[in-house]
């Protein structure tokens, strides 16, 4: 995979991984690092230490994100903050989100 473009079609072939992940780190930069996410069945997602923004490529469902609860389908943008509980729930099998961390551990917080 050329290291300044990630292409879906080749992210998607590193799934599922060895052991049945559903993820694949696909880059990494400084603090900047880049995966795909593929869950099927049930999002096991617990929280992160940092920041994140997810981007849905396919897929449709609902998106708990601390006390809110939201539909998402494809092209959205949805922004995690560091140790916030969230996950994707009654989600469409075909379900497929650019997952990108960023910023130091704890979270970059209201800048």
């Amino acid at each position: 995979m050329p290291r300044h473009q990630l292409t879906i079609r080749d992210a998607l072939a590193h799934l599922p991984g060895p052991r049945g992940e559903r993820f694949a780190e696909l880059f990494r930069h400084g603090t900047l690092s880049i995966e795909v996410y593929a869950p099927r069945t049930r999002d096991p997602q617990s929280p992160h230490t940092r920041d994140e923004v997810y981007v849905v490529v396919e897929g449709s469902g609902h998106f708990r994100n601390g006390g809110e609860r939201h539909p998402f389908g494809p092209g959205d943008l949805l922004f995690v903050p560091a140790g916030v509980e969230h996950r994707f729930e009654e989600f469409t099998d075909d379900l497929v989100v650019w997952v990108i961390f960023y910023g130091p551990e704890g979270g970059e917080g209201d800048r």
